[in-house]
């Protein structure tokens, strides 16, 4: 893809985002924000089988963020949770498909690191760089 297919994804992500709302009685239910640009970030699971039943997300914040919590929710809505814990920065930030800046990155790995506080009790990647 190039990088105008990559903007008008994220646009479309931001405009139309999936999975967007709250689930009733989730088994996770996490919240976070991004400080350096106010993004604000809630991820629920709703877990059956050892599988991501249901996900859904609600926030505020910048279309990089948004974006992001659409295609991750997306990604592992269905999906085995342990299969879940191993996506990484990686996979958000070509799911992305652009070339971000420090402060755009963080934006883009909130979601990431939502799901990985509320699920596992873990740091993302990014975080243990600091």
């Amino acid at each position: 893809m190039d990088e105008e297919l990559y903007k008008e994804n994220i646009l479309d992500h931001y405009k139309n985002p999936r999975n967007y709302g709250e689930i009733e009685n989730p088994d996770i239910s996490y919240f976070d924000t991004n400080p350096l640009c106010g993004d604000e970030l809630q991820m629920q699971i709703k877990i059956k089988d050892g599988k991501a039943e249901d996900v859904k997300f609600k926030g505020k914040g910048c279309s990089i963020s948004q974006a992001s919590a659409s295609m991750l929710t997306e990604m592992i809505k269905g999906q085995d949770m342990e299969e879940i814990k191993k996506i990484g920065k990686k996979d958000i930030l070509d799911a992305v498909g652009l070339q971000l800046g420090p402060s755009r990155i963080k934006c883009a790995l909130l979601s990431l690191k939502v799901l990985k506080a509320g699920a596992y009790g873990l740091k993302t990647e990014d975080e243990e760089e600091e």
